[in-house]
């Protein structure tokens, strides 16, 4: 049954913003301009993502590659560093200069204390291919993690960021007015319950109770506005009956999946990526099995959203 144009038309206006169908440009900020002088740095998207030259993650870092590190990753959220053949002590070193270090109770520890290895098999897939935020289910959710390949797979294996501060930018208005003051309720169980013991699951309950987080929260280094819900450990809005909850966070988590918002990094092993966990979600592609791939990452410790 063919369909006149007025009738497609109308159809069209008929979808709101909150169906998730945005089209056409995006707003897209320009990162700074300034140079690096310690290193030198290739962006691999437009506003997310650059691949670092000129730094070895074995070596001490000085007060001044830190400060220029640290603007990096603030700038482009996510950084990657190639050819790093560094120890685990080593990489818990390299990520200490940004903080207390942390371990997630819910993942197997490597060799080190604060080292969690990701070791993926024909036995033990990995699970970590849905778009989330480490550990929002904390009061104070990581600040971000340091991530080395180890073994990669022949093929595939890529992990994603996605830029949430470009998320909420581009929000319609309407949208970005009704989420700003909201708070939404994470919890660690439906992150985990698909793949982790239910005995320690329960253990942790007392320890980790669900907690609440603004929708939007600020960047306490840039003050950027920046979407703060995620599939993964996101329950649901406070204040909101469920129904109208779901609904919206539907929407808000379809945000992560815009590729104007993402970067995708190819692995090599001896690869290293630094991202900042306030600021981005991430999604680990999981087209290798039944390959291997192994992994071991550091957490930092972050502090409270706001």
């Amino acid at each position: 049954m063919s369909v006149d144009l007025p009738a497609r038309i109308q159809l069209r206006e008929a979808v709101t913003p909150t169906d998730g169908i945005v089209e056409g440009p995006r707003a897209l900020r320009d990162n700074p301009s300034e140079p690096y002088e310690l290193f030198r740095i290739r962006p691999l998207g437009r506003v997310i993502g650059a691949e670092i030259d000129g730094v070895d993650l074995a070596e001490p870092v000085t007060p001044g590659l830190r400060a220029e590190l640290n603007r990096a990753l603030l700038e482009w959220k996510v950084v990657f560093f190639r050819d790093q053949r560094i120890t685990p002590a080593q990489q818990r070193a390299f990520a200490a200069n940004w903080g207390e270090l942390e371990t997630n109770p819910f993942i197997p520890r490597g060799e080190n204390d604060e080292v969690t290895r990701f070791e993926r098999t024909a036995s033990m897939p990995g699970f970590e291919n849905i778009w989330h935020t480490d550990v929002t289910w904390r009061p104070n959710p990581a600040l971000g993690s340091v991530l080395r390949l180890i073994e990669v797979p022949p093929v595939g294996g890529d992990t994603m960021w996605a830029d949430m501060a470009a998320a909420y930018d581009n929000l319609p208005e309407d949208v970005r007015g009704r989420i700003d003051g909201l708070t939404a309720v994470h919890d660690y169980l439906p992150g985990f319950d698909r793949f982790a013991d239910p005995a320690l699951l329960a253990q942790w309950q007392e320890r980790f109770p669900p907690v609440e987080h603004p929708v939007v929260r600020t960047h306490p280094e840039t003050g950027r506005r920046t979407l703060f819900v995620n599939q993964a450990f996101t329950t649901h809005i406070v204040g909101l009956d469920r129904a109208e909850s779901d609904r919206l966070l539907r929407y808000l988590f379809l945000q992560a999946h815009t590729p104007e918002f993402q970067v995708r990094f190819s692995w090599r092993p001896d690869s290293v990526a630094f991202w900042d966990n306030r600021a981005t979600q991430h999604y680990a592609v999981n087209d290798y099995h039944p390959h291997v791939r192994i992994a071991e990452r550091v957490a930092i410790a972050g502090d409270r959203p706001f």
